[in-house]
């Protein structure tokens, strides 16, 4: 029972993604977007960075996953509602912490297109959050595009673990 309306927010999520037709992949260079995957990959990123707007962030704790994305794609994939279930609940948990969702792309593709998905991506996952019971308030999103890879290679294995949303718990 406790399933069913997990299930519920995730198509809900998935109706409501809309992913965009663009030129076919290629594998020099920019081209577009993010290809298919179940890689569950770790991050690799460091505890402190410049925020948005030149905020100083420091995470409250390290993350606890990210999601991953099929190629071109912003569709939320079931296999990763324990990751967002885990953060929506911290949230609700935690009156006083704010997140960023940190939306990223492979580096195939126009920067301003993967700066486009990187944010397409972390806004659906911050719908799935907010159907959870997460206050959307608390979030904000960001995209980096192809900026922040965490695996350097040109290759599927690489750009895998490059398309995916992180989690950072952000103090102002």
């Amino acid at each position: 029972m406790r399933t069913l309306p997990l299930l519920a927010a995730l198509l809900v999520a998935a109706a409501c993604s809309h992913t965009e037709t663009k030129a076919p992949e290629s594998t020099a260079g920019n081209t577009a977007g993010n290809a298919s995957t179940s890689s569950n990959a770790g991050t690799a990123s460091p505890s402190a960075s410049s925020g948005v707007n030149g905020n100083t962030t420091a995470d409250a704790g390290p993350p606890k996953g990210s999601v991953y994305f099929d190629f071109d794609s912003n569709e939320v994939k079931s296999e990763f509602q324990p990751v967002i279930e885990s953060e929506a609940h911290y949230l609700r948990a935690h009156p006083d912490a704010k997140l960023r969702i940190e939306g990223n792309c492979d580096e195939r593709g126009s920067r301003e297109y993967n700066l486009a998905l990187g944010q397409r991506r972390a806004e659906a996952v911050k719908h799935v959050m907010t159907v959870l019971g997460a206050s959307g308030g608390k979030i904000e999103t960001v995209s980096y595009g192809e900026e922040k890879p965490v695996a350097a290679g040109h290759d599927e294995a690489a750009w895998a673990k490059n398309r995916r949303d992180d989690f950072r718990y952000v103090s102002r």
